[in-house]
């Protein structure tokens, strides 16, 4: 299967800052690519590089079979893409929105006008169509904002942190249109912070920190990557943590994570239900009041604190910040 969006080596400076840092990403046509890491990792200036709207400082890439720096034009006309904050108009109407979006795409005006017709119903915005959006919620806003990128149709799809801010149930309703998209043939890149999103939507996954990319596959595979199962303890006191983390140590395959403020300890292990009634029995012993014992098989988050030190979600870095004025 030929891979409709390709890059090999980016790279994006500002100043001392390296956004992108020798960037390589290949996907597969109809399948999604989550692109996961935190802020600042460059997510969203890889992205702006694949749809155009800037430049790389070195390497190369193709959207479509279009080279992303010579062929700019070709590219815009084969992809939709849906950016981390809503680019819709507050002072128009949704309908007028999409009607816009198609007319600009070449649709004549009764096409425009049907084309906006159907993504209002598609996206549940039928009954707030024909109301300014600057009344819409966020949630209603980032549908919106959806639905103009598929307005063409497009082949390719970019969407960049699609379901930030949205309530749980429009999230989950996102992504069953996103599937649908896929489903139909379409050819998506994700940047999610959403370690659930990447985990329920991506076929592959490439998981960047700092420009780089520091791992890559299927959810599964990076899964197998930080191995076995999670003995998980949430001990009473905070003064117990440190016996806690001793007892669990001594029974764990690797280095013992600790959160002193849930005053949970992680620790990954071998033997499954066996070893977690030796660390209860060993706990008990050690005078360790425990409030919550589980057994888990490794997340994504998991895989986030084994590869980069930290977990999905932090703080915005420079690079992000940087990636956004320079625009």
């Amino acid at each position: 299967m030929a891979d409709v969006i390709q890059a090999q080596g980016l790279v994006k400076t500002y100043g001392q800052l390296r956004a992108l840092d020798g960037l390589d990403l290949a996907v597969p046509e109809g399948s999604i690519l989550g692109l996961l890491g935190p802020n600042g990792a460059g997510k969203t200036t890889a992205v702006r590089i694949l749809t155009t709207l800037l430049e790389a400082d070195g390497g190369t890439a193709q959207v479509a079979g279009f080279d992303v720096a010579t062929q700019a034009a070709k590219v815009r006309a084969q992809i939709g893409v849906s950016g981390q904050y809503a680019a819709v108009d507050e002072y128009l109407t949704g309908f007028e929105n999409l009607d816009m979006v198609g007319r600009l795409y070449g649709l004549d005006s009764p096409a425009a006008k049907k084309r906006a017709r159907e993504l209002l119903g598609r996206f549940t915005l039928e009954d707030a169509g024909d109301r300014p959006v600057k009344t819409y919620s966020g949630g209603m806003r980032r549908r919106l904002d959806l639905a103009g990128a598929l307005v063409a149709s497009p082949p390719v799809l970019f969407l960049d942190e699609p379901t930030t801010g949205l309530d749980p149930r429009s999230r989950i309703e996102m992504w069953e249109v996103i599937a649908e998209l896929v489903d139909g043939g379409t050819t998506l890149l994700l940047t999610t912070q959403y370690l659930e999103e990447a985990d329920r939507l991506a076929d592959n996954i490439v998981v960047i920190d700092h420009g780089r990319a520091i791992a890559q596959g299927t959810a599964d595979e990076l899964k197998a990557q930080v191995g076995g199962e999670r003995v998980e303890v949430v001990v009473g006191a905070r003064e117990d943590i440190e016996s806690a983390k001793t007892v669990l140590t001594a029974l764990a395959a690797g280095g013992v994570m600790v959160d002193d403020h849930t005053r949970r300890l992680t620790a990954p292990v071998r033997g499954g239900a066996e070893v977690l009634m030796q660390a209860l029995r060993e706990l008990d012993a050690a005078n360790v009041a425990v409030l919550d014992v589980a057994l888990r098989r490794p997340t994504l988050d998991d895989v986030f604190l084994t590869l980069t030190g930290h977990a999905a979600e932090e703080e915005t870095k420079p690079d992000e910040t940087t990636a956004k004025a320079g625009e």
